[in-house]
This record gives structure tokens, sequence and C-alpha cells, in this order.
């Protein structure tokens, strides 16, 4: 049985902080492979690295919704006392991501054309980027498959483990990639080797922690998966349609990134630059409002799977303070600190210069965005995915409404006011249906609360 946690301010620190230093050890993947090239390849081959690096980010963030989605049904399930479900929504989310790696490997010929006619490197950094991705593709259905396992331990609250898989993995991949691409001098190649190998063995860990943690849950004599309830059509479906849902919504937040990016190269090389490190500050504060975002999640999926809304309410609130105080102090951080971390990223004072007058706007960003991160845990734990894909087109809608209203007679400070509306955009966009979801879980507590009552 899953007992529900007393959610104290201690209890929510304590769950996030190994979450916010998983999330910080995410981007190392991709660290290592460039600080390992940058040492003992050529210009070249350092910069198919960090193309071939980008094209996997990219298709790998459009498949997000395989730890969302599993993290949602998981938390309901687990708040219901249903350790058969949460067994089963794992067991369906591996079969989603096994199908989808495939899919990846099978059409890996067309996404290495389109990749790189959009990207549109010299002939020399796309010849020895084709042979990175042409390799790393085939760890593609480990990759999706580690979504799903961390879908599985953000949804029963196990930071803990979260942070090992993600420092094995890390751990793996600066062993493997020193040994082939150093030891064995096998440049990018080995790189990519490296990298691979180190996704597989940190799956096969990934899916003994499982296993173990798991099998601890229930009854020995019990089957660990039923193949007819990983199978049942209606679940199914419902998984399906969540996914849908957050892809969608993915999508739209990745095109609305991509647009800024796109409209601070309408100015220039250097107001692209500056952009470009302020969202890396941007990117770096997010690690901590996520941290919340992901405690959150699991305990508003436990909060409705247990039919309690007072846990709901209590999750909501003092997960919501803490991630206040954050944003407040990280924006501070920023805003005080910023000109250095600026000038340890880039020595070129014209993109320096650039970055500092528009340092304000960033940490205002920072300030503002905990709305939105703290909504998105509350939906996506409430498995609300559809909601979410609507808020998402609103917001998106908006921003090019505020981008068209503001570019011309602002500049660039005008693109930085309409990405500050866009992330108020997503938040509010998503209290538009926040009453909804707050009486689907009063309403669900109190027909909870006439059952009990008739049972007894």
């Amino acid at each position: 049985m899953s007992q529900l946690p007393a959610i104290s301010y201690r209890y929510l620190l304590q769950k996030a902080w190994p979450i916010i230093l998983a999330n910080m050890s995410v981007p190392l993947l991709g660290l290592v492979d460039t600080a390992v090239i940058g040492n003992i390849g050529v210009t070249a081959d350092l910069g198919a690295i960090a193309l071939g690096t980008l094209i996997f980010s990219f298709v790998y963030w459009g498949f997000g919704f395989l730890r969302m989605g599993t993290t949602g049904f998981v938390a309901r399930a687990n708040g219901a006392n249903n350790e058969s479900e949460v067994r089963s929504t794992l067991g369906r989310a591996l079969l989603m991501a096994l199908a989808l790696g495939l899919m990846l490997i099978a059409l890996q010929w067309p996404i290495a054309v389109i990749a790189f006619e959009a990207m549109s490197a010299n002939a020399a950094v796309e010849s020895v980027a084709g042979q990175y991705f042409s390799i790393r593709i085939w760890g593609a259905p480990a990759t999706l498959s580690m979504f799903a396992l961390m879908g599985l331990f953000v949804g029963l609250g196990l930071s803990r483990q979260l942070l090992l898989l993600q420092l094995v993995l890390n751990g793996l991949n600066i062993v493997l990639d020193g040994i082939f691409a150093g030891l064995l001098g096998m440049g990018v190649a080995g790189i990519a080797v490296g990298t691979v190998l180190s996704e597989w063995l940190a799956l096969v860990y990934g899916l003994w922690l499982v296993q173990r943690t798991l099998r601890a849950r229930c009854d020995a004599s019990e089957p660990f998966w039923r193949w007819q309830q990983i199978a049942d059509r209606a679940s199914l479906r419902r998984m399906i349609s969540a996914n849908g849902d957050i892809m969608i919504r993915t999508l739209l937040l990745v095109f609305s990134f991509a647009w800024f990016t796109n409209q601070s190269a309408q100015f220039g090389d250097v107001p692209l630059a500056a952009n470009y490190l302020l969202l890396q500050l941007i990117t770096f504060s997010a690690f901590f409002l996520d941290g919340y975002a992901f405690v959150v999640e699991s305990l508003i999926g436990r909060a409705i799977g247990a039919k309690n809304a007072q846990m709901f309410n209590l999750a909501v609130a003092r997960s919501t303070l803490l991630a206040l105080l954050t944003a407040i102090v990280l924006a501070a951080v920023l805003y005080l600190l910023g000109a250095a971390a600026i000038a340890l990223l880039t020595d070129l004072l014209p993109v320096r210069e650039a970055a500092n007058e528009l340092l304000y706007l960033a940490a205002l960003y920072v300030l503002l965005a905990f709305a939105a991160f703290q909504l998105d845990g509350i939906f996506i734990g409430a498995a609300f995915t559809r909601q979410m894909r609507d808020a998402a087109a609103i917001s998106t809608a908006l921003f090019l409404l505020f981008c068209w209203l503001l570019l011309e007679p602002l500049g660039i400070v005008g693109l930085w006011w309409a990405f500050i509306a866009y992330v108020c955009a997503r938040a509010g966009a998503l209290l538009i249906y926040y009453p909804a979801l707050r009486r689907s879980v009063a309403g669900s507590a109190e027909a909870g609360e006439l059952a009990d009552g008739n049972g007894g």
C-alpha cells in the first residue's frame, strides 16, 4: 500500500534537490562529448559534435511525452494503491519507447537529410557529423526507454533513484568516451560509440533498479507484469491520446523558442549571440524551477488517485510558494551576477555589452516563469493533457501577436518583452482550465467520501 506523504516544506525540499541535480546532469552528456573531442580532435570534429548533439537534442525533446505522460499515469495509480497498474503503465511506456526508437532507426536517412539541410554546415563538418549521427542513432530505443524509467521514478516520487540513474549514465559516458575516442583513437566515431554504449548499459541498470524497486512494493507471488492489463485497449488509447497532446504542446514550445532565436538573428550576429548567452542562463535557472514542478507532478497525481483534495491543495500551495521564493532568488542572482557569468562565457566585448544591456529582462523572465513551470507540473500530474495542448496553442498565438506589436517600435527590447509576455501567457492560459481541474479533484474526493460512508 502506498502511504500518502506529509507535505511539509522540508519534505518538498528533500524531494526537489535530487531532481535539480539530475536535471543539471542532463546537459553533461553533450558537454562530455564536446570536451573530449575538443582536446583530441580538429576544428571540424568539434563542429560535428556540436551539430550532432544539437540534432539529437531536438529529436529527443520531441519525445519528452514519454517521461511526462508516464509520470501522470504512474502517480495516479500510485495514489490509488494500484501497484499492478503502476507496473502496467511502465510496460506500455517501454513498448511505446521501443517502437518509436526502432522507427527513428528506420527513418534515420530522411531525418539526417532534413536536419543537415536545416543546419547548413560546411561539407567537412557535415561529413563527420553524418558519421556521428549514423552511429548514435542506434541508441534511440535505449534513450527513449530511459525517458519512461525517469517518468516512473518521478511519478513515484523517487527522486534519489532518478539522480542515481543520471549519474550512472553520465559516468559511463565519461569513461567510455575516453576509452573509444582517446585511448583507441577513434575520434568522433569513438564518441558516438561510447555514448551509445553508455545509453544501453544505463538502461540495463535502470531496468534492474526499477525491477528491484517495484518488486519490493508487491507480493512476491504476484506476476510482475500482466500482459493482458498492459495491452488493455482503453488504457493504451488514453496513454496514446495523452502523449499526443503532450507532443503537440512540446512542439509548440520548441517552435516558440526557435522563433525567438530566429527573430534575434534578424538584428545581427551580436544580438543573436547575446540572446543565446542569456538563454543559457535562463536554462540553468530552469533546472531549479523544474525540480519543484517534478515534485508536484507526483504529489498531484497521488492526490487525485487517492481522491484527497486536502493533499492536492497543500501540494499546490506549498510547492508554489517554494518555487516563487526560488524564482526571486534566481532572478536576483542573475541580475546582480549575470554580467560576471557572461564574462566567463565569452571574451567578445560587443557581445558582452549587448547581453548586459538585456540582462534585466532575462532576470524578469526568470522571476515570472515559475508560474508556468508549476502549472505544467500540476496539469501533468493530473493528466490534463488536452488542456495543456490547448493552452500551448493559445500562448503561442499570443506570442506571435506580441512580436508583431512590439518588434517594430522597440526592436530587440520588444522581442524580449514579447518573450516575457509569452511565459506569462503560458501560465495564464493554463489558469483558464485550472478551476475545472480543481473541481474534478474536489468531485472525486467527495465521491470517495460518499463511497466510504456507504461502505461503512
